[in-house]
């Protein structure tokens, strides 16, 4: 296969919009952990608050490893780019791919992050009354029961 110099340049949109939509979502978190630190301050005993607590602790945790995956994919495709205009192509080759599976590293693990944004949504109406341990799957399953 030929790389050329736009090849990892295709990268580069993706991963800036990408990264754009990680730290909306960072700050998204962190408006909601300082929401919950009130809350706590005030009810300490408040078992699904600890819940949502250690929800975003984990959540937190992903995003960062998010970001880091989508800078690194970044870096990697501007060094694919340096190794091409060196013309050393074998090495292009390796970092193109290393930025390739850095970026979708990046994407699976916004997905685990997406999924676990769901179950904090889900802790947070299982107080709600009517909804206790009823998840969408479950709401689905019985619609079809029927």
């Amino acid at each position: 296969m030929d790389i050329t110099i736009n090849t990892p340049a295709l990268l580069f949109p993706a991963i800036s919009l990408v990264m754009l939509a990680y730290t909306n979502r960072f700050m998204a978190l962190s408006s909601v952990v300082r929401k919950l630190h009130d809350e706590y301050q005030t009810n300490k005993s408040n078992n699904n608050l600890q819940l949502q607590i250690k929800n975003l602790q984990y959540r937190i945790k992903l995003v960062r490893r998010m970001q880091f995956f989508g800078v690194t994919s970044f870096l990697l495709a501007i060094m694919c780019m340096y190794t091409i205009y060196q013309d050393n192509f074998e090495l292009a080759h390796i970092t193109f791919a290393a930025s390739i599976i850095s970026f979708s590293t990046s994407l699976i693990i916004s997905l685990i992050e997406i999924m676990q944004s769901t179950r904090a949504l889900e802790l947070e109406l299982s107080d709600m009354e009517g909804m206790e341990g009823e998840n969408l799957v479950d709401y689905i399953r019985k619609k079809f029961d029927k």
